[in-house]
């Protein structure tokens, strides 16, 4: 996941002695963060550089690192599966129930729970169906593989950490590192990398049952065929296996600001945050700095309650409204971003090679 405006929003919640891990969890342990670092965009056919985006501190976090720091010292509970939403009738608590029959009770519940959230399904006023996320006529295979140590080496010479291609058949890429914590084995890496392309509602339909081979197969050939230069020509044409774990997704999003997105906060007991509020694209790189300013802003709103300053109500509106404001523009933007992206005669025109992965103003 990258991070990069959000940092100082993510330093503030942690604390020192958290973010003084921050290194630990990126996918090369060994490669600090620049100050200042570059994004390179490059013609996917030729291989020469079309455009960059400048990015202060740019992090790359394994998720599972990243959650494994962050849930320290939290009693986290696992393999809880929300089933339904209830609340006091003297408008004080909420109480969330889940399918193994316990529930939790408190006085506000954050719906943080991704892209599929159940609980923007339960809250959501015009009911499950404006809560399901759009789909959207682009979808990607990502890829994640090791190679010998010279094939690794070879890899990582085009850039340690990151590339990104715009194709003139209308793909789009990325290449990066996964996992480089052995700096002397470079067997070990592990690289990711996929190729994202247009395809219809139906298509996105006809393959749904793929098994992870077929997928590999097609990412493949899409890669043989574009032709793709290094380093996805070489990644593609050096994997030595047919079962290769793979991971497909057809893109999505939500805008919190539609007509029909709102949702009933129940004078404040309940509220979302982070994807299940704002499911956005990636190409623009947006989506965990959002959800740490999310956290940030839910954190300053629930403290004014228990100070006094504000009715609880009227905290988690005035977040809302920030956030559904901030957030949602960058909903739509991002979605313009990769629909742009995908399109060999706007992709130069696109924010993210006008404007780069800063937050906008």
């Amino acid at each position: 996941m990258g991070l990069h405006w959000g940092a100082p929003v993510l330093r503030s919640l942690i604390g020192e002695d958290a973010w003084s891990h921050i290194q630990s969890v990126q996918v090369d342990p060994n490669e600090p963060s620049k100050h200042l670092d570059s994004l390179f965009f490059l013609n996917g056919l030729t291989g020469e550089k079309m455009g960059e985006a400048t990015v202060d501190y740019f992090y790359r976090l394994r998720r599972s690192k990243l959650r494994d720091l962050l849930s320290k010292d939290i009693d986290v509970r696992f393999n809880k599966r929300l089933t339904n939403i209830t609340y006091s009738d003297d408008g004080r608590l909420v109480t969330a129930h889940f399918e193994d029959g316990t529930s939790s009770t408190g006085r506000i519940l954050i719906g943080a729970d991704g892209a599929r959230s159940v609980v923007r399904k339960l809250v959501v006023k015009a009911g499950p169906e404006a809560a399901e996320s759009r789909r959207l006529p682009i979808c990607a295979t990502f890829i994640h593989a090791r190679y010998t140590a010279e094939q690794a080496v070879a890899l990582r010479k085009h850039h340690p950490l990151y590339l990104a291609a715009i194709h003139p058949r209308g793909y789009f890429s990325f290449f990066g590192m996964q996992d480089g914590s052995d700096a002397t084995r470079p067997e070990t890496w592990t690289f990711f990398f996929y190729i994202s392309w247009r395809a219809s509602l139906a298509e996105q339909d006809a393959s749904a049952d793929w098994s992870d081979a077929a997928r590999l197969a097609q990412a493949r050939a899409l890669a043989a065929d574009a032709p793709y230069a290094d380093p996805w020509r070489s990644a593609y044409a050096w994997i030595d296996t047919d079962d290769l774990p793979v991971w497909y997704m057809a893109m999505t999003d939500w805008d919190p600001a539609a007509p029909d997105h709102g949702w009933d906060s129940r004078g404040g007991r309940v509220t979302l945050a982070g994807d299940a509020a704002h499911t956005m694209t990636y190409q623009r790189g947006q989506g965990l700095n959002h959800s740490v300013t999310d956290a940030a802003k839910l954190l300053a709103a629930v403290q004014s309650v228990l100070r006094g300053d504000v009715a609880q109500d009227e905290a988690v509106a005035k977040y809302e409204e920030e956030m559904i404001a901030r957030a949602g523009e960058e909903v739509r933007m991002s979605t313009n971003n990769t629909l742009m992206l995908h399109d060999w005669d706007k992709a130069i025109q696109s924010p993210v090679m006008k404007k780069g992965m800063n937050r906008q103003k």
